[in-house]
């Protein structure tokens, strides 16, 4: 099969994006809907999805070289088939949700990945503060056995492509919880906040790109509680509007760590691979620390969704 070409659909979405932040913005400031927004930290958003298309222009070729190359050992060939793009929606978004728990876990990915969780603001312009560096962590690693399946690298981006799109508007305090059966299969901006909060329970859950059943059936779905409202940002935020900076932060700190003085071989590669706050000495808290942590504080929490036991 020669290659597909398709159209980028997150590009064409863009229009669709600025009217819909013009109309939350005129939610929460005309129609008392909840959210807000601060110039500054909408910027900054604004200027790392710029910096993200732009990495992805320059870099782009990376994994999709990559996967070119792969696509010569496949086991099928597809085709292109209409059940053929259903089917390879609901691979990647499986994939999808596979990269973001790594991406919480693994601190070579959470380095690219904690930029989206830096604003301490949840509304749309937060959907579009990306990473630059997502091409350098190899995680399209994890798009190799669909290609093999005989899913085309051109139909996996296109289909990847609507996931993005629908993760957008689920970015938003404006809208509260929704129709019980769609909040049970799908991603919603409930689901989300809570997978954006920092709230010791919060921490590490819904993972889902479009479809939250795979945090139901992997045993990392948390609803978000009334009584526990969640607080954005990172567990230790960096307090800065620079963009360069939220892009590069994790990057310089995880560097700093590996290459610290007096420091064994083991140690040094996990600051690489150990999750996020990991440290050699103890001296941090990762997100089972900080759990922990709570459910000693309150003993009543403990063994609820997103906690530990006693």
């Amino acid at each position: 099969m020669n290659a597909p070409m398709f159209f980028d659909v997150t590009k064409l979405a863009v229009p669709f994006y600025i009217i819909a932040i013009l109309i939350e913005l005129a939610a929460i400031r005309y129609w008392h809907r909840k959210g807000d927004f601060e110039t500054r930290d909408t910027l900054t958003s604004l200027l790392m999805g710029t910096g993200n298309v732009a990495a992805g222009l320059l870099l782009g070729f990376v994994s999709v070289t990559a996967l070119m190359w792969v696509w010569q050992f496949r086991f099928f060939d597809l085709g292109l088939h209409w059940w053929v793009f259903i089917a390879a929606f609901v691979f990647d978004d499986l994939r999808y949700y596979c990269y973001h728990r790594i991406a919480h876990r693994v601190r070579w990915v959470w380095a690219e990945h904690v930029n989206h969780h830096s604003s301490q603001h949840y509304n749309l312009s937060t959907a579009l503060r990306q990473s630059w560096t997502g091409q350098i962590t190899g995680m399209f690693i994890l798009q190799v056995p669909m290609v093999l399946l005989g899913f085309h690298p051109a139909v996996i981006a296109f289909v990847y492509g609507f996931n993005l799109v629908y993760q957008f508007w689920i970015h938003t305090e404006a809208i509260g919880k929704m129709w019980r059966p769609f909040e049970f299969i799908f991603n919603t901006p409930s689901h989300h906040r809570v997978h954006h909060a920092t709230n010791p329970r919060y921490l590490d859950a819904n993972f889902a790109g479009t479809l939250i059943i795979w945090d139901r059936m992997f045993g990392t779905f948390v609803e978000e509680l009334d009584e526990d409202v969640p607080h954005y940002g990172i567990v230790r935020n960096i307090g800065t509007f620079n963009p360069v900076r939220v892009a590069f932060h994790e990057w310089a700190g995880m560097l700093k760590d590996v290459f610290s003085p007096d420091l064994t071989l083991r140690e040094r590669l996990l600051y690489m691979a150990a999750p996020p706050g990991w440290s050699h000495d103890g001296s941090r808290r990762t997100s089972e620390d900080l759990k922990a942590d709570y459910v000693r504080r309150h003993p009543g929490e403990a063994g609820k969704a997103g906690l530990p036991k006693l």
